[in-house]
């Protein structure tokens, strides 16, 4: 009888366990520019699996900072190379794990009552007129990853003096992408894909790939965090499955 106990009191132990591991929750910290994406695919890993990663997304920079601060997030997908270098430089990341996953565009977007269908970006095009009294909708260039692009694109293509003093500077890429949206800003420049999801604008202009950095979003899980649950959505993001999903919103793999 005690063995039989004994037995069953290991096998309580090894249940608690298996229950623990299975409710171990995934916190991912993503580019808001990641939102529809990563939300559909959140939802085919769990019904994969039946784990449902918690999703938290802002810019780049502001969950940069926040992980860097002790935040619970458990991986990190960032818009930009410069703030997962700033999570190497501060020991917040397991370096290992660190992969460009996808690539993406800008593009200048406008009302879809906009008068005009197609704006041709040059030094000499007239920027204040075109925004018809209103201003430029960008994410900040001071951290915003959609920001930086920009600012190196327009400084490339003669623009940027024009567009620094007309410029309505959002905390991220969607919030760039609402101003325009509401009309608020009758021009602005996002990424493609927050293009591709919005039946409220059209793209009037596509900015040159090679007039700034590429467009590259990093993947990493969070320093101490690499749990079974943490590498198995972890692993998926890198999946083919997980790549199929974020081509129907327009990025491009970068494996």
């Amino acid at each position: 009888m005690k063995r039989l106990g004994l037995g069953c009191v290991a096998l309580g132990f090894a249940l608690m366990a298996n229950a623990s591991w299975a409710m171990d929750k995934v916190t991912v910290f993503a580019a808001s520019s990641l939102t529809n994406a990563m939300n559909d695919v959140a939802q085919a890993y769990q019904a994969k699996t039946g784990e449902k990663p918690t999703l938290s997304y802002a810019s780049s920079a502001a969950l940069a900072r926040q992980i860097a601060q002790g935040a619970p997030a458990d991986i990190y997908l960032s818009a930009n190379e410069k703030w997962m270098d700033y999570l190497v430089s501060q020991g917040a990341i397991e370096t290992s794990s660190r992969k460009t996953l996808l690539e993406n565009h800008l593009v200048m977007v406008a009302p879809t009552s906009y008068p005009t269908n197609h704006i041709a970006l040059s030094a000499s095009w007239d920027m204040k007129a075109a925004l018809e009294g209103t201003r430029l909708a960008v994410g900040d260039p001071q951290h915003v990853p959609a920001g930086i692009y920009t600012k190196e694109a327009f400084t490339d293509l003669g623009l940027w003096q024009q567009a620094e003093p007309l410029l309505a500077r959002a905390n991220n890429v969607r919030g760039a992408l609402l101003l325009v949206e509401r009309q608020e800003a009758m021009l602005g420049v996002v990424y493609k894909t927050d293009a591709m999801i919005s039946d409220k604008v059209k793209v009037v202009s596509e900015i040159p790939d090679d007039s700034h950095s590429p467009i590259a979003y990093s993947l990493a899980i969070v320093k101490g965090k690499t749990t079974p649950a943490v590498q198995g959505f972890y692993d998926y993001l890198l999946s083919d499955e997980a790549a199929a999903i974020f081509a129907q919103y327009g990025f491009g793999e970068r494996k």
